[in-house]
Parts: C-alpha cells; structure tokens; sequence
C-alpha cells in the first residue's frame, strides 16, 4: 500500500473536515458531510455509495475492522492520519476512529402521494436521527423536514440514524405549508388536543393507504396551521399517567402500527 500520511492537524483536508463536522452552514455550502467510525462508513458502501475520502487513524491501521472496511475500498480515497490528529476534530470521546467525507446525496422531486414522514420543527438530534431509523425499518423511505428542525446531515443525527440515512430519501428545509398544497394523499398529525379524530387503535383508522405522518416541536407538538391542514388528527392511548410520550417513540409506535395494518392485510 501506498496511502498518503497526514501529519499536522492545519493540513487543509483535515480542517475542511472540521468544518463540516462543526457547522451546518459549511454542510450546506459544499453539499457535504462527515461519518464517524465503520458502521456508517460500511452502511453507506452497502447502499452502492463512493465516498470522496476516507481518513484513517495510521495507529490502528492493523485493526481487523479498519483493514475489513479498507478492502471494500479504492485504495486512492484512503489518507492516514497521524496518531492523535483526528481526536483533535472528531466529536467522538473514544478511540480514534475512522473518518469519511461523503457528497450529500441529491434528494430529488417532493413526495406527492407516496408515504412519508413530516418533521416539523424537531431541534433534538437524537430524536430526528431515532425517527429516521424508524421509518427505514418500516419501509416508508420519504422524508419531509420543515426549515425550523435540527440539521439532519449533523453528526449526531447521523450515529443516531446509524445508517437509516442511506436508505431514505430526505428533504430538508421544506416550507410545509406549499407542499401540503400538492399532496394528494391523507395527512395525519399526531396531537394531543380536544378534536382528535382517532385512536391510533381505532378500527376506523385505515393506514393501509398512502399516509404522511406529521410529527411536531418536542414542546410545542405540530403547529395550528399544519393541524388545520391535516385530514384528520392522531392520538395514541395510554393507560398509565404520563402526559405524552417523546416524539421519537410516538412516530416509531405510528409507523408500526401502519406496518402491522399493511402485514395483516395481505
């Protein structure tokens, strides 16, 4: 092998990395983003991606799952860096760890009829990232971000994902009130007030059909102009004494409850 070293944290590759791990505006500025360790690396080559280049720690270039990850890989996208170099950018607390800049995929035309998931306003990365992982396991692979949610190309959001990213195709900064206007599908919103429509149990309640699920604030739930706009509104029964239940799990218990319909139907 004869991969390039780098030796300084001020080499150039490495503070441009820096930069997109650190701010939202340089992530949009350059279409770019960082994954942190082997997990995403390997989820992103299963999904057919190339990544523009891989920084690896030339410390633990003999570690049985850098060199498994290396062969899946042209050896000109591959860097070593110098021990200690990319503890100095990374927002990891453990060991070094594998690096990869990656181009934010082209997210394409806005969904008009098909399944989706509608994120309004979420500021919890762990949240959005939790949601995302959700919908790619219960196969619904659109979704919708409103301007006002959490970066979801952040690396939190990314390890919260743990690969769901490569599976969906996501749009972010999407005024939702203009998108409402062309799609032709039912739109559920979860909310917790005096005019739900339905239980999410209700017999009546046929999520077998193409559905948007609007999720809303971690505080403030879905905005009165998105429930205006929703054809009927969601709650999910509980027994015990708790108030509400965090965004994330109300969309994985929706999303499943839509699965299960859908499985039990053929």
């Amino acid at each position: 092998m004869n991969m390039k070293i780098i030796t300084s944290v001020h080499n150039e590759q490495l503070k441009f990395i820096s930069k997109l791990l650190q701010n939202a505006k340089s992530r949009r500025e350059h279409r770019a983003t960082v994954l942190e360790g082997v997990h995403l690396l390997d989820a992103y080559l299963d999904a057919s991606h190339l990544p523009k280049r891989v920084f690896v720690p030339q410390n633990r270039l003999a570690n049985p799952e850098i060199q498994r990850i290396i062969n899946r890989l042209p050896e000109h996208l591959i860097t070593l860096v110098e021990h200690g170099k990319l503890n100095k950018i990374s927002q990891l607390t453990e060991a070094e760890d594998i690096m990869t800049w990656v181009e934010l995929p082209i997210s394409g035309s806005l969904p008009i009829s098909d399944d989706c998931v509608v994120l309004e306003n979420i500021q919890n990365s762990g949240n959005i990232g939790t949601i995302l992982r959700s919908a790619a396991a219960a196969g619904v692979a659109q979704i919708v971000l409103s301007k006002g949610c959490a970066d979801v190309w952040s690396p939190k959001v990314l390890r919260a994902a743990m690969g769901a990213h490569f599976l969906l195709k996501i749009h972010e900064r999407v005024d939702l009130l203009d998108w409402r206007e062309s799609f032709s599908g039912d739109v559920l919103a979860t909310a917790l007030t005096e005019k739900n429509n339905f239980s999410l149990y209700d017999k009546q309640l046929d999520l077998t059909k193409p559905v948007a699920w609007v999720f809303g604030n971690e505080g403030s739930g879905v905005s009165a102009d998105m429930l205006a706009q929703a054809n009927a509104t969601v709650k999910i029964p509980m027994i015990g004494a708790t108030e509400s239940l965090n965004v994330a799990m109300a969309a994985t218990i929706c999303l499943f409850e839509q699965m299960r319909q859908r499985l039990n139907k053929y």
